[in-house]
């Protein structure tokens, strides 16, 4: 089984305590996203965990504590999504210099096979054009040049929730182009991207896309990568697509034990979360000792 640490949300940034005390108990329990009375134990013992993939925008508190996962023969991997927006866009997320500063510490830890960047998603408004696109990702290849040997990317989707949290922005001036993964113009940037990858070491990946961009370098790929997993520790694992997940996902079969609407850090494009408050109030029902991330209020 491998276990997703969490597409839901940001368990390494804010519930790092709460997986290393289910890590210690050798299990957690996961309410079903589609019913919430429905709640599963998973193992988390590990001869039941073949791997763990990690998503966080910031893994620093879980730095400290990661030999403990070594000493007891867990496999794991991160994808580590780092960009350079506004914080209009990202606001409670660390500044850019110590998040680069944390990928880096991780791939030392780990080894760059490991450490998966995630330049996730491209937004194309009038205050992230194609330009600042290409400016700002090449400056995070210069600082990532060696460091991380696999690059995720996918253009923003617009779920109704994204367009809701983004209204205000819009009101303020922003422009968004909804229709960019159509445009010319964006395969010329992943192109540009794709080459910028190739020159420091790096083979990029889309995520869930229906668009094949492999004619300019950059081939579809799988965010929790069996395939990846069997090569990094010599395993022989069913490489299955999740079929729980998006149409055009590629994700190998994992059980995924975050919840969404728990991550703090409001990125107003997350498909995760509704709205600010509604992760707040669901961090307040949170509590590290607890078999669930957070605990759900009677009747609901």
């Amino acid at each position: 089984m491998i276990i997703s640490a969490s597409r839901r949300t940001d368990i390494p940034a804010f519930y790092s305590e709460w997986f290393f005390n289910r890590i210690r108990e050798r299990f957690c329990a996961v309410q079903n996203p589609f019913n919430p009375a429905q709640v599963s134990r998973i193992s988390l013992s590990p001869e039941d965990v073949d791997a763990m993939v990690f998503w966080s925008k910031n893994p620093a508190p879980m730095l400290p504590r990661l030999e403990e996962l070594d000493k007891a023969g867990y496999c794991y991997y991160f994808q580590f999504t780092l960009n350079c927006y506004p914080p209009e866009l990202e606001p409670g997320l660390p500044p850019l210099a110590e998040r680069v500063e944390t990928f880096l510490h991780l791939s030392e830890a780990l080894g760059k096979r490991r450490v998966v960047w995630r330049y996730d998603p491209i937004i194309i408004s009038n205050h992230t054009s194609y330009g600042w696109h290409r400016e700002k990702f090449a400056e995070l290849c210069e600082r990532l040049s060696g460091k991380t040997a696999r690059l995720m990317v996918s253009p923003v989707e617009y779920y109704k929730k994204t367009a809701r949290n983004l209204a205000p922005l819009e009101k303020a001036g922003y422009l968004f182009d909804r229709q960019a993964a159509e445009r010319p113009e964006l395969n010329s940037l992943l192109a540009d991207m794709a080459a910028k990858a190739q020159e420091h070491g790096m083979e990029i990946f889309s995520c869930a896309q229906e668009r094949d961009y492999s004619d300019i370098g950059i081939q579809p790929g799988s965010c929790v990568d069996g395939k990846l997993i069997n090569s990094l520790w010599g395993l022989d694992l069913p490489v299955k697509k999740d079929h729980g997940q998006r149409e055009f996902c590629l994700c190998t079969v994992s059980r995924d034990i975050g919840v969404s609407d728990t991550c703090l850090y409001g990125c107003l494009y997350c498909y995760a979360t509704r709205n600010s408050q509604a992760a707040i109030g669901r961090h307040k029902r949170h509590n590290p000792n607890s078999a669930m991330l957070y605990e759900v209020e009677p009747g609901k």
